[in-house]
């Protein structure tokens, strides 16, 4: 027996001679039914559903994973099952899926897609900062080039916006400088003043930004984040997708998110496949030899996905216990490959080598 659910019921049927043996019809309500399918797409096992199920002796088969519960997941080709054949016409099917749309989009977004839009907000905003940060730079360095050696990102912006002339700045920093740049007229003063105020109060919502993100990563998945800290755990969830399709993700194209660019270059010109992706920025990754990344980084994504799968189930934290492992198999690459590979050399290439540079001697 298989157990087939279409939009407008539930049916069991016999695999071997594709029979109807027993059915439970959607109401001929279209608000019911589409609360029904709901459910369905939340990963819920209908009422009905097991009802039918408890029915069955013998062995069950099930058509979708997330009836796994009640048998074993199994391909079939029930498309002789029709909802004509049941007296479901095409305008209540409209009606049906009209109200289901209307209640999937009214429910409330899950917090980790919040942060997918977060991070690329992040991105936008560095963008934003690095551009008009270049700009003040090089309209106030005019005036005061030597600015740049005292003050950074936000300090050099706030400086200016709140002193604009070199003598205030200078008397700011208590520093003794005889400065080269021109003198500016107040109106052109004013328009600095004004940039490096706008750069100033961009790096403040940078800064609310990146604590948002840090809140929502340790809410929402404290585990990943145990492992990779807030923001690396954030910029994962969001190349991805979100938290739920990164936890179905295998570990290989974890390893490999972010470098996608790298990979098709692979796949196009034979070039050297990508070792890693985003994770690069884990310090064990990036701090080892060149010839120990890879495997760190393979190790890296395995618990990542781990910690990501408790995550999305809302399991009991293991992130200390996932980190702990993690760290062991890093001890452990670096003990059992201490030395760089060596490269193999080619066959006759030292010949070869003496041979041309005696023609060149000739």
């Amino acid at each position: 027996m298989i157990l087939v659910t279409k939009w407008f019921g539930i049916f069991l049927c016999d695999e071997k001679t594709d029979r109807i043996v027993d059915k439970i019809l959607m109401p001929m309500d279209a608000a019911v039914v589409a609360e029904k399918l709901a459910s369905i797409q939340r990963g819920a096992i209908l009422d009905e559903e097991r009802e039918l199920a408890a029915k069955v002796d013998g062995k069950l088969a099930v058509v979708d994973r997330r009836q796994s519960a009640l048998g074993k997941p199994e391909m079939y080709d029930s498309s002789y099952i029709t909802p004509q054949r049941f007296g479901y016409d095409d305008a209540f099917m409209h009606e049906v899926m009209m109200g289901l749309g209307k209640l999937r989009t009214s429910e409330p977004v899950p917090r980790d897609r919040n942060l997918v839009q977060a991070i690329r907000n992040l991105d936008d905003q560095i963008a934003t900062i690095n551009l008009y940060n270049e700009r003040l730079h090089e309209w106030y360095g005019m005036h005061f080039p030597e600015l740049a050696d005292y003050a950074r990102d936000s300090r050099y912006a706030d400086l200016v916006s709140r002193y604009g002339d070199r003598e205030a700045v200078i008397e700011e920093l208590g520093v003794e400088i005889e400065s080269i740049g021109s003198d500016f007229d107040p109106d052109d003063m004013r328009a600095v003043m004004d940039l490096a105020d706008t750069l100033y109060r961009l790096y403040d919502d940078k800064e609310r930004t990146e604590s948002y993100i840090q809140g929502i990563v340790e809410e929402t998945c404290p585990n990943m984040c145990a492992i990779l800290g807030g923001p690396l755990a954030a910029r994962l969830i969001s190349l991805s997708g979100g938290l739920e399709r990164l936890s179905t993700l295998p570990s290989s194209t974890v390893q490999l998110l972010g470098a996608e660019k790298a990979m098709f270059r692979h796949l196009r010109s034979g070039k050297k496949p990508p070792k890693h992706g985003i994770i690069y920025q884990h310090p064990e990754v990036h701090r080892a030899p060149y010839w120990q990344r890879g495997k760190i980084a393979r190790a890296l994504a395995g618990k990542v996905l781990i910690a990501a799968k408790v995550d999305q189930n809302h399991g009991e934290f293991v992130g200390e216990r996932l980190n702990q492992e993690f760290l062991a198999r890093v001890e452990d690459v670096k003990r059992r490959y201490p030395d760089a590979p060596k490269k193999p050399q080619r066959k006759g290439g030292q010949r070869n080598r003496q041979k041309g540079r005696g023609k060149r001697r000739q």
